[in-house]
């Protein structure tokens, strides 16, 4: 009697739309699982065509590619003797859906449509796709003819429903459904399911990764069973990064845990687990047993093939083991790095370039950056044979080997340190030493004559001189004057990243990273076509006070001791003449907040979805301690008056690495007005009639 299955679950970097790519990566997955002795392989969501295709799944040249792949592997002697559950697009009636395709040995078993979409924060699923709305019911659909040549099949199982193999009972879940509150797996399992799968397209926040792991636990210690868990990994086209977390658990165990940052495109794990353990587990459990008793019970498609081997008493099975959970300053160090290789080799850029002040934001840019060239030197130690060769095309040597992060940061990586007269010495001088320490090719240049000779067409044109509010000059004045300099550096920053490869007699363009973090782009703290307006911008999606806990990260794992002086100077934007030699103008004091008080707005703004009346209401309560009803009011009054005025930069701001549920990011994650009535008189006077009865 078989009793021990060997299964497989898997982490691809997919890219959307990468048919080719996608197709390689899927058969060296189940290379690898065949060559452990896994009898069933399952991969990420939509992982043929690649999960964020977006407005793309309207084309029908994605679902005719996706079945020219599915036409691939079904005819590829490699997908032999192994149940394969892959993911694409199906249209079915002149609907689509979110499917996964499950198959044997040239023959489609079953077509298993998503049930629960995800449409919230990042995910749009219902803009593409409708959710299979008939539970337990099953109809035929009728396969595309270059299918059916493969597969001599004309129609095939397309519903919800379970597998029944020769020695136990599979069902099927598709990312989303195992995070809603009516989760199949429940009744799956009641009805006698003992192996239950997942296929995710679950990207990364910070502080995430624990409440997958649980969910997926806990599906399996009320009810018994093994839970196979797989997700795509990599950024596929835009702001997300998927973050791997392949797992397997077993009766509210973890037996295998995959990597949730990595440099390896394709990640493979194996189980041999014992189905006895699930009965046995399962037969002590009286309430579940009695509601099974009852269950409305799942249509079966029978498959003549086991997970298991008919003598395998000997065969050694897998045991629990103890998840271990990045830090959240792990998760930066890592996951944008992760993000920012993906987005380089894919570009076919040659590196990276990077205004560098001195602060803390730029500086803990550049650290993901160094942190990506720690990555890709380990996973080249580690034979990673795909690092190696787009290690070697970006730098244009095809016998380079990166072995030294700081000699690797030297040819990817240029930061440019950009003065005005405004500029302090301390800000020029901790900007080169830290270049020093990462290696970076490092550039001191000064603004002061591009800045002149724009005032100067200005004055020529209207007679009149704009001067800083320290001479005597207006706020209209000294604003425009800080953003001429703002962006005279985003210029520069353009053409140094065309030309320098250029100048210096090599090959090639650099990426220009932003580096606004998320609290200032809340606020709005940021110049217009800046800076802040870059290519990407890894630490766009990341708290002023994470971002300080990663700069003391920093600090301890990579030597850097560079960052200790930019981590006890005060953030400033140094726009403004400086004070006998000293910088005058700070951060906090032009915000008129702390970045404390706005990482508390945007998450009462966004997570808890709090209006000004809301927000205040709140805080009341929060900071009862410390500020009286009056005060709450006027900073509420503040922080929404400045948020509103500013809302329009979201509109332009630089694809960010998403890894805050507060991220302002206008494009698809908070979709607001950008054009608001400012004085907000009726939210207002709602908080200043609470406020007079307090």
């Amino acid at each position: 009697m078989g009793r021990a299955v060997t299964v497989a679950t898997c982490a691809l970097n997919q890219w959307a739309l990468d048919f080719e790519g996608n197709l390689e990566r899927i058969f060296r997955s189940i290379d690898i699982a065949k060559s452990k002795g896994a009898r069933y392989r399952l991969g990420p969501e939509l992982e043929i065509c690649g999960y964020g295709c977006s407005d793309h799944y309207y084309e029908s040249d994605t679902l005719l590619h996706s079945f020219q792949v599915l036409g691939k592997l079904l005819e590829s002697p490699a997908t032999q003797d192994i149940i394969c559950d892959v993911g694409m697009p199906v249209l079915h009636r002149n609907v689509r859906y979110n499917c996964r395709v499950i198959f044997l040995n040239k023959k489609i078993l079953l077509i298993r449509p998503k049930i629960s979409l995800a449409n919230a924060g990042n995910y749009r699923e219902l803009r593409w796709f409708t959710p299979w709305s008939k539970a337990r019911h099953v109809e035929e659909y009728f396969l595309p003819r270059i299918i059916q040549e493969v597969t001599g099949q004309e129609t095939v199982p397309f519903g919800d429903a379970v597998l029944a193999t020769k020695d136990t009972c599979l069902g099927t879940e598709i990312c989303e459904e195992l995070w809603a509150p009516n989760s199949p797996h429940i009744e799956m399992g009641l009805d006698g399911v003992e192996i239950f799968t997942n296929s995710s397209g679950s990207h990364h926040v910070l502080r995430k990764a624990h409440a997958r792991v649980d969910l997926v636990n806990s599906a399996t210690a009320k009810n018994g069973g093994i839970y196979i868990l797989a997700n795509q990994k990599g950024c596929d086209g835009d702001r997300l990064y998927y973050d791997g977390c392949a797992m397997i658990s077993m009766n509210g165990e973890t037996v295998a845990q995959g990597s949730q940052f990595s440099l390896d495109d394709v990640e493979v794990l194996v189980a041999t687990l014992d189905l006895e353990d699930v009965r046995s587990y399962r037969a002590e459990i009286s309430s579940r047993n009695l509601a099974a008793s009852k269950v409305n019970p799942y249509p079966r498609v029978k498959v003549n093939f086991a997970l298991s081997c008919p003598d395998d008493v000997a065969v050694p099975t897998c045991m629990p083991i103890q998840w271990r959970h990045h830090s959240p300053e792990e998760e930066i160090s890592l996951g944008p790095a992760c993000w920012l290789w993906d987005y380089l080799r894919r570009s076919k850029q040659a590196g990276f370039l990077l205004p560098l002040s001195g602060g803390i934001d730029s500086s803990a840019t550049a650290c993901i950056v160094y942190s990506m060239c720690h990555q890709v030197c380990l996973a080249v130690k580690n034979g990673n044979a795909d690092v190696l060769a787009d290690a070697r095309r970006i730098v244009n040597d095809g016998t380079y080997i990166p072995e030294d992060p700081r000699e690797f940061c030297k040819r990817v990586f240029t930061t440019c340190y950009m003065a005005s007269e405004n500029s302090s010495q301390d800000t020029c001088n901790r900007a080169k030493l830290l270049a020093e320490q990462i290696g970076s090719y490092h550039i001191n240049l000064n603004i002061d004559v591009a800045v002149k000779a724009v005032v100067g067409i200005f004055s020529v044109v209207t007679g009149r001189t704009p001067r800083f509010s320290v001479y005597g000059g207006s706020s209209r004045e000294s604003l425009a004057l800080q953003n001429v300099q703002a962006r005279i550096r985003m210029v520069l920053a353009y053409l140094f990243a065309q030309l320098t490869l250029w100048a210096r007699g090599m090959p090639g363009g650099l990426l220009v990273l932003g580096s606004a973090n998320v609290d200032e782009s809340l606020r709005g703290y940021l110049t217009k076509y800046d800076c802040s307006s870059a290519d990407i911008n890894p630490i766009g999606g990341i708290s002023k006070t994470d971002l300080k806990s990663f700069i003391q990260y920093c600090i301890e794992n990579f030597q850097l001791t560079a960052l200790r002086s930019i981590m006890s100077a005060p953030p400033t934007a140094e726009l403004e003449p400086l004070v006998d030699g000293q910088v005058a103008q700070t951060d906090e004091a032009d915000m008129g907040m702390t970045y404390a008080e706005l990482s508390v707005y945007g998450k009462l703004r966004k997570i808890a979805k709090a209006g000004p009346y809301s927000m205040f209401c709140k805080l009341i309560n929060m900071w009862k301690e410390i500020c009286t009803p009056r005060e709450v009011a006027s900073k509420v009054k503040h922080f929404f008056r400045m948020y509103s005025v500013n809302r329009h930069k979201m509109t332009t701001l630089t694809p960010s690495y998403h890894a805050e549920n507060y991220s302002p990011d206008d494009n698809r994650f908070d979709l607001r007005p950008f054009l608001y009535n400012t004085s907000w008189s009726w939210q207002f006077r709602c908080i200043d009639q609470q406020v007079s009865g307090l």
